[in-house]
């Protein structure tokens, strides 16, 4: 990744991908996508600096086929997954990042923060229809109103960047985790993610 010391940061880099500012290429973006990004960068200037996006073979969507493609890091991939579970008649929804390295928490940690008795992934149907994003594309940017955003901590401090979705299969966001973790309505919650084996 590239990333300037002093001055002015620059726009992260990885692998042999064509990166350019997301600000630039809305149109790579899904529509809740590019809404919550422009709001976010209208609040925060590093946003227009910081977040890069590359458009992709859609084929190559998935976090291994990407990496194995592109020779990129695993350690750099943040998947977000969507979980729900019921307290009463309450649905709660919450989108948990974690590293591609590990996987997220989900019957413990993330099934005791959204306090209820079972957390399952929301079907894939629900997951596409709702956030308005495709599948293998679903990103915390962008995400509806009231659903939590749940970030393994590691994710903002390991200073890794942050490959994430772009709400369509066609392209990939870069950005430091750090800044991932500034993203309105983030949670950094420790030990979300456990490792994979």
């Amino acid at each position: 990744m590239s990333q300037g010391t002093n001055g002015p940061a620059t726009l992260p880099t990885l692998g042999d991908l064509a990166w350019v500012p997301a600000a630039d290429r809305l149109d790579l973006l899904a529509p809740p996508v590019a809404q919550a990004l422009a709001r976010w960068a209208a609040q925060d200037p590093r946003v227009a600096e910081q977040v890069a996006v590359v458009e992709i073979d859609p084929d190559l969507a998935d976090t291994a086929t990407l990496n194995a493609a592109h020779d990129l890091p695993p350690v750099a991939s943040a998947n977000c997954v969507l979980v729900a579970g019921r307290r009463g008649g309450d649905e709660r929804i919450a989108a948990a990042v974690v590293r591609a390295t590990t996987r997220a928490d989900v019957n413990s940690r993330v099934r005791s923060l959204l306090d209820v008795r079972k957390a399952s992934f929301l079907p894939t149907d629900r997951a596409v229809a709702e956030s308005g994003m495709e599948y293998g594309g679903i990103t915390p940017v962008g995400l509806p109103e009231g659903w939590r955003v749940l970030l393994d901590a590691r994710v903002a401090t390991d200073g890794e960047p942050a490959l994430i979705g772009s709400g369509l299969r066609r392209s990939k966001l870069l950005l430091p985790g750090a800044l991932l973790a500034r993203l309105p309505g983030v949670e950094l919650i420790e030990g979300l993610g456990v490792p994979v084996g």
